[in-house]
């Protein structure tokens, strides 16, 4: 068994496993438990009840982080010649085509997301069996398949995050960084769990929201009273 670490030590002292805190308290008690050298993930899980496995139960959505998530987020942009130009005035790392169809055919998946335009999508499409598994397949419900790239660029540059549930029913995504404040932090997470509260499926019975936790890199799981969100 690993032994615990001094500052793991004293991290779990400060917190009680069996309350449910406020979101406020939460987005407070993380930074308080957070211990590392470099600038830890703000990360929540929420169970929900629904079962993945099921078509109309698949959970997917897109939320814009009133203040981003703290990661300088690497875009390229799949599209014809004359959006290149247009594509990195917004902000896009990369831009083109073929090129980059590829170095992805050859390994390369060096960014965070990937936008590109539905005239393409016969080209990239064939990029399925490499970027799906890494989640950077564009996808028009996410927002990443559109005409209006420079606009994509710049929702993504400044905060929007897709997430999905994982097979479990479990949404994972980051809400920051540690360096946030407390409020900025809370802001996020009442963003991301009211935009999930309006996804619920019409054939999910039962407790939807079965437990939220927040936790940074390292750090143990702070369990989050949801009835502390307003509009849940």
């Amino acid at each position: 068994m690993a032994r615990l670490t001094k500052k793991r030590k004293q991290a779990l002292a400060k917190v009680d496993f069996a309350k449910a805190y406020s979101l406020e308290e939460a987005s407070s008690l993380v930074k308080e438990i957070t211990s590392t050298k470099f600038d830890s993930s703000i990360d929540i899980d929420v169970r929900l009840g629904v079962d993945p496995r099921k078509a109309d139960q698949m959970v997917r959505g897109v939320v814009a982080l009133p203040h981003g998530t703290g990661k300088d987020v690497r875009v390229l942009v799949l599209c014809t010649p004359d959006k290149e130009e247009e594509a990195k005035a917004a902000g896009a790392d990369y831009a083109g085509l073929d090129e980059y169809i590829k170095k992805i055919e050859g390994g390369w998946t060096d960014v965070d997301v990937i936008i590109t335009m539905p005239t393409v999508m016969a080209k990239v499409g064939r990029l399925g069996r490499v970027l799906g598994p890494r989640g950077l397949m564009p996808n028009p419900k996410a927002g990443t398949v559109t005409l209006d790239v420079a606009k994509a660029v710049k929702e993504v540059k400044a905060g929007k995050i897709d997430f999905k549930v994982d097979k479990s029913g479990i949404i994972h995504t980051s809400v920051g960084k540690a360096s946030f404040t407390a409020e900025q932090i809370k802001d996020n997470m009442t963003e991301m769990l009211q935009t999930l509260s309006k996804l619920k499926p019409a054939s999910a019975k039962g407790t939807y929201f079965k437990s939220v936790y927040l936790s940074s890199t390292m750090s143990p799981g702070i369990k989050v009273d949801k009835n502390s969100v307003p509009g849940l």
